[in-house]
């Protein structure tokens, strides 16, 4: 072949490669996903780079790299690095749709910390009232003693909408409550979030994205309570106590999330460690999920699969983590997971920077020091240190651990059942 027909190859296969690669996901029947699904919209939010906001699949692999799954048939959904923020691959990432309860996610990262576990509240008539037809709910009861601890267990868990209308009314009642979320969404940068009913019930206007639901459960667990929450497979939850009992009795709440449990036809993922799923007639079923494996955590958010396959959202969202795990190292990142605006830092060191004390040149900071090379390496470096990474000794670098380590003990007693 002449030089000249090379040259004309070479630059006909750089045009063409990423309109390949950004074409839309493949249905697990084989059907190009436009055919079943509701088109997204065209022009998107940007927030953590252009690709993100482009409708269909956006992913850029190297020499070696994983091609991603077939049998994808979810509206939207993401795959990112938890640690540096940086997205691996993504689908219709900033797509509003209908969270369902997934949006439960914002709720708990935005009232864990208002109040203390050990409070107790008698629980009203009240506190029960407005919920939505078909609501799941834990078993919460009026004229009934739970304990902060409970609800949270009972949302987690359960995904108990009973819960979150108590804990929403200890928060000053609806309005306040959908206003403090609505706040958090836009510290976070979740700017497709609209929050309306804090339990993600289906209503009017109430949307997120696989963008926005993943930002959120990355900021939800740098807390610990979420974290241990979140990684909880069973726990008891009280029952009635009528008048003249000497004792309560107690009832066992299984987590709702398939990976975390296993259900038939899905075992639990290797170290899954949350976060949390929804299903409502609107949203369809959506899951966030954060899993560990060799000192390297990933998470991923799957929107409203159309598969016909049973618990097609786990089964999804298992081979998008396999993926991931796959391909570290082996594909460019289309994006990045923002920090919290609270997070920006005034005056990040750049590459080739002079330090003044001693005339030389400063090395670039690490990725993970700086997100992206521009805000947020506080936030990212050791806000996430609590869930991800831990300083040592006062050691200036940063090293992965074993994640939770409560993850890990629950994953050990697993493995010996």
């Amino acid at each position: 072949m002449s030089a000249s027909k090379k040259t004309a190859w070479a630059v006909a296969a750089a045009v063409l490669l990423p309109l390949v690669l950004s074409a839309p996901a493949a249905h697990a029947d084989g059907k190009d996903s436009q055919d079943t699904q509701p088109k997204p919209p065209l022009s998107m939010s940007r927030v953590g780079g252009a690709l993100l906001g482009l409708p269909g699949t956006q992913v850029r692999l190297k020499a070696g790299a994983p091609v991603l799954p077939k049998e994808l048939s979810a509206r939207s959904w993401i795959v990112a690095d938890a640690e540096n923020g940086e997205v691996l691959a993504s689908h219709n990432a900033h797509w509003p749709l209908a969270p369902a309860s997934t949006l439960k996610m914002l709720f708990a990262d935005t009232l864990l910390p208002k109040f203390p576990k050990t409070r107790n509240h008698l629980v009203t008539g009240q506190d029960l009232a407005g919920m939505g037809v078909g609501s799941s709910l834990v078993g919460v009861k009026e004229k009934q003693t739970y304990s902060v601890h409970d609800l949270w267990l009972g949302v987690f868990l359960r995904s108990g909408n009973d819960a979150v209308h108590v804990l929403t009314n200890m928060n000053h009642g609806l309005k306040q409550t959908v206003a403090d979320m609505n706040a958090q969404a836009v510290e976070l940068q979740a700017l497709d979030t609209k929050v309306v009913s804090p339990d993600g019930y289906d209503a009017p206007g109430q949307v997120s994205s696989a963008y926005d639901l993943t930002l959120i459960a990355r900021n939800g667990m740098t807390k610990p309570d979420f974290r241990e929450y979140a990684a909880t497979a069973r726990a008891t939850f009280p029952g009635i106590q009528k008048p003249g009992d000497k004792k309560r009795g107690t009832f066992e709440i299984q987590n709702t999330n398939r990976l975390l449990t296993g259900d038939f036809g899905v075992p639990p993922y290797q170290g899954i460690a949350g976060v949390k799923n929804g299903n409502t007639t609107h949203a369809g079923a959506t899951f966030t999920g954060v899993a560990e494996r060799n000192g390297r955590v990933l998470l991923v958010t799957v929107m409203n699969p159309s598969s016909k396959e049973q618990h097609a959202v786990y089964r999804e969202t298992a081979r998008l983590f396999d993926w991931g795990f796959a391909s570290l190292g082996k594909v460019e990142p289309v994006g990045e997971l923002v920090p919290p605006l609270s997070a920006r830092t005034t005056s990040p060191v750049s590459a080739g920077a002079v330090d003044p004390a001693t005339g030389k040149t400063l090395p670039a900071p690490p990725v993970h020091a700086v997100a992206a090379g521009r805000t947020g390496g506080a936030w990212t470096a050791l806000g996430v240190a609590g869930g991800f990474v831990a300083l040592l000794s006062g050691a200036a670098y940063l090293v992965n651990r074993r994640w939770p380590p409560a993850v890990a003990r629950r994953r050990d007693r697993v493995g010996e059942q």
